[in-house]
């Protein structure tokens, strides 16, 4: 069944808010996927922050040329069937979401990816994102070395301490 003109414009202007407040947005055929794994995607990727569309790849041209960061953007890696997965808030997720699920769905490959900033990236670069640590991961790991020298510190004085408790214990002895 066609799909009216009416609904071809909302679908570009949903496509078009959503790209425009994206800071990647990665796209991946999912030819051999049935409904029932694309909601299992869809369930999870809400989960994480991630938005997940399929809409066809003539009216993502249509929102690219309309918009002045992707304007110029290389369009040839958009053919098959493909989803797009975006996130607003971080710029990883949506290649580790998508990395996830192809890890049990195999079905499920990379074409590529569109940056905030309007460039194109490869599938060998959105599988390097992909397998980059979370934001939150890394926010912890930044944590844990401020306050490495903190934890030390702390250590060694209670050590000290434990030392000359055990000394006075043993002269009381």
């Amino acid at each position: 069944m066609a799909i009216t003109r009416d609904k071809k414009q909302a679908l570009v202007a949903d496509f078009s808010e959503l790209l425009a407040t994206s800071k990647m947005t990665v796209f991946a055929q999912y030819k051999d996927l049935s409904v029932a794994d694309i909601q299992e995607l869809r369930r999870t990727a809400r989960e994480k922050g991630v938005v997940i569309r399929v809409i066809k790849n003539r009216l993502v041209r249509v929102v690219l040329s309309q918009n002045d960061t992707y304007k110029d953007a290389d369009t040839s890696a958009l053919v098959g069937q493909l989803l797009y997965a975006t996130s607003d808030s971080d710029e990883v997720a949506p290649a580790q979401v998508l990395n996830d699920f192809a890890k049990t769905h195999p079905a499920l490959q990379f074409a590529g990816a569109f940056s905030a900033e309007g460039a194109v990236l490869n599938v060998e670069e959105v599988k390097a994102l992909a397998g980059l640590p979370s934001r939150e991961q890394l926010v912890a790991e930044v944590v844990a070395q401020l306050l490495s020298p903190v934890h030390d510190i702390t250590n060694a004085l209670s050590g000290n301490l434990h030392a000359l408790l055990d000394g006075v214990e043993a002269k009381a002895a």
